[in-house]
């Protein structure tokens, strides 16, 4: 229930920004926002990763597990998306003169700089001086306000966002690319089931929820595998979207996963512009819905 209220408050502001009056300066302001915005979203994500308990300690155990787990979900989403993209091109829709559209490796680069700051912030400031558990839920808020406001003024409909075909293809390709990938490692570990790989892929980088899922079925070593899986994923999409924006659009997207709805949507559309939105928004609307379910699903096979 608390993933589908998530997901109601995420999505809200987006109405409300298409409800508003189309205004050429509000969009303008709108615009200049969403920069400013992303790098406060991502001193924040670094800040949080940081209250992540035990976050160092367990890495040595589970380095194996996890350097191929997510080679494999990585590897497999991202290759099927990019013959996707090669089979069926597709470019954004609406006006991106707004957006940033030079992409290149520094502007991730900064985007990774400001995670590794807010990291070292949360690792030395005092708890009571921490920003409070909802801050990310407002902030991100506030940046999908500013995208509806920005794609209004693009001339992309809502209904391009929501109701997105590439977007379905697209989330489609992607979940069945990463369980293959999960059948793939519980060959390669005779002492994983089939069921417990599927589970484990299926967090798609939601790394707080298919933490404590895995957790609570296989036990804290496997929901420590599931955390820097999904981890691992988040930082390849920071680092990696804008350059695979270029030519492939879709597995840009794809990259971030779970993440393309809220922390990776900064990058997807600074580095993809406006039109990128629709897109992102409605793949990460729908992988956002199938994770949970899938993760529960498979883990209740043991």
């Amino acid at each position: 229930m608390q993933n589908f209220v998530t997901l109601v408050l995420v999505l809200a502001p987006l109405f409300i920004g298409f409800a508003l009056p189309l205004n050429t300066k509000l969009v303008h302001y709108a615009d200049k926002g969403l920069s400013y915005l992303v790098y406060i979203i991502l001193t924040l994500i670094g800040i949080e990763l940081a209250q992540v308990e035990g976050l160092g300690s367990q890495i040595g155990d589970i380095m194996l597990y996890v350097s191929v787990l997510s080679v494999l979900t990585i590897g497999f989403g991202l290759v099927a998306l990019m013959i996707f993209d090669r089979l069926k091109p597709w470019q954004p829709l609406g006006n991106n003169s707004h957006a940033a559209p030079k992409v290149s490796i520094r502007g991730s680069l900064v985007q990774v700089c400001c995670v590794v700051i807010g990291y070292v912030i949360g690792v030395f400031l005092p708890e009571s001086y921490m920003p409070p558990s909802n801050s990310m839920t407002w902030l991100l808020m506030v940046l999908i306000l500013l995208v509806g406001i920005g794609l209004k003024g693009s001339g992309i409909t809502l209904k391009e966002v929501l109701l997105s075909k590439r977007g379905m293809q697209t989330s489609m390709i992607f979940t069945l690319s990463v369980l293959l990938g999960g059948v793939v490692f519980s060959l390669l570990f005779s002492e994983v089931s089939l069921t417990q790989s599927l589970a484990l892929a299926s967090g798609f980088g939601w790394y707080s929820l298919s933490a404590i899922v895995m957790t609570d079925a296989y036990g804290a070593v496997w929901g420590s595998v599931a955390l820097f899986n999904d981890l691992v994923r988040e930082f390849f999409a920071l680092l990696f979207i804008p350059l695979f924006m270029r030519k492939t659009p879709s597995a840009a997207v794809g990259l971030g996963g779970a993440t393309s709805l809220d922390f990776t949507l900064p990058i997807i559309q600074q580095s993809g512009g406006l039109g990128i939105v629709p897109l992102a928004i409605s793949f990460g609307f729908i992988i956002n819905i199938v994770a949970p379910v899938l993760m529960v699903v498979f883990a209740s096979f043991g």
